[in-house]
């Protein structure tokens, strides 16, 4: 949902009494205003004891890209690509005075732009995005020692890295780095329980996930599990520093985490028209499960460097993204899936699925918002340079993308 439901939720017609909430009206007069001022809001009221609010949103992401570069061998390629990023159906209630459940459903699994025999387009119901329920101990046991203590359990978002920790309709780049999408495990979803403490400036969050990777809705715990901590510093709204580890314990064939640990250290600034994102990454690929072969195996390291200017405020943002990662083994790294590994017109091209031992990726773009974070337009040309065990993959990317969300 890309509003909130919580205080920022407008008051309840009728005083005390179950009322329904029908779509805010605008504030301006404009449509602008109407979708960001929680139109899925439908019902609310906290004098209820059963449920106090019912909430209802989505997204809808869709991008397109062109590439061209020079594979392992020498051999020039090009090729066109579009993808029905997200189409999620979101809900969030608030019951009991002290439980919410949110659950999130995706309704499109678009694998065309994938090698493989089952690239193709489907609508419907795919999998469940998220499914969990929290439980605010804080507010129900009347906490003096800590601003808010929650408990949650169920299918989550792996937040590891700043940009993980933003929203999909949020982030300033079309995709995320190949550092933030590795750290994000190969399952991006897992089963797991948190316990989130704040105090003042810091929020702590600490948690323990199944190592399931193969559930479309919540996992068992067969297969081992991994720690997850999160510290985060924000002395006031322009500057916040952001810790994140996570650490595997596998035990069986599945493995939702993909690496053997990885400690994630973010910093953001952001004044009036301009601002900066840093992330430096240090992890071990583990072996076994996570990496069987010992040249995906070893150390793997890095930084990501992405500031941004706001040309017209709230609506033309420019961006500029460097990353650079580094592996103690020859395929100690690897591409994220779109679109340098992607599916390709000529079969002779070799990219060795985009496994290597160092890589450099810039990427610099612009995005327009109608309405900031809701509707947007973002465009943008990414250069990745992979070393790999043979030689060199070069490959220039064109992309463009539009995102709506409510």
């Amino acid at each position: 949902m890309a509003g909130s439901t919580g205080s920022d939720a407008k008051a309840s017609i009728g005083g005390s009494k179950e009322s329904i909430v029908p779509p805010a009206a605008p504030l301006d007069g404009g449509w602008c205003a109407w979708l960001q001022n929680d139109p899925g809001l439908l019902y609310e009221n906290k004098e209820n004891p059963w449920i106090q609010s019912f909430e209802i949103g989505g997204r809808f992401h869709y991008q397109a890209a062109y590439l061209e570069g020079t594979d392992i061998n020498g051999l020039d390629f090009n090729d066109t690509y579009d993808e029905y990023r997200r189409f999620r159906f979101e809900t969030k209630t608030e019951f009991l005075r002290f439980f919410t459940a949110e659950i999130n459903v995706n309704l499109v699994d678009d694998n065309r732009f994938r090698d493989g025999p089952f690239n193709q387009l489907e609508w419907g119901y795919d999998t469940f995005d998220e499914a969990s329920l929290e439980f605010d101990i804080g507010a129900a046991f009347g906490d003096g020692w800590f601003d808010g203590i929650k408990l949650k359990y169920g299918r989550m978002k792996l937040k590891i890295t700043e940009e993980a920790h933003m929203s999909s309709n949020e982030i300033y780049t079309i995709e995320r780095s190949g550092l933030a999408d590795k750290l994000g495990g190969s399952e991006g979803r897992p089963t797991g329980v948190t316990l989130e403490l704040d105090k003042g400036d810091w929020e702590l969050v600490v948690g323990m996930f199944s190592g399931e990777d193969d559930a479309d809705f919540i996992g068992g715990w067969n297969d081992g599990q991994f720690y997850y901590g999160s510290l985060q510093w924000k002395p006031d709204n322009d500057f916040k520093v952001v810790l994140d580890y996570t650490q595997n314990d596998p035990d069986g064939a599945d493995d939702a985490l993909g690496y053997g640990w990885a400690v994630a250290l973010s910093s953001v600034y952001e004044k009036k028209e301009w601002g900066i994102l840093g992330q430096l990454v240090y992890g071990d690929n583990g072996g076994g499960v996570s990496a069987p072969i010992p040249r995906r195996q070893g150390d793997f390291h890095g930084f990501v460097v992405m500031p941004w200017y706001w040309i017209i405020e709230d609506k033309l943002q420019a961006v500029i993204q460097y990353q650079y990662a580094s592996s103690t083994e020859t395929q100690g790294l690897q591409l994220p899936a779109r679109y340098v590994r992607g599916a390709r017109d000529n079969p002779a091209v070799d990219v060795d699925n985009g496994r290597g031992s160092e890589h450099h990726m810039i990427y610099a773009g612009l995005n327009y918002h109608f309405c900031k974070d809701r509707v947007k337009i973002m465009g943008g040309v990414s250069y990745d340079d992979l070393s790999t065990r043979d030689s060199d993959l070069d490959a220039l990317t064109y992309l463009i993308g539009f995102r709506t969300a409510f």
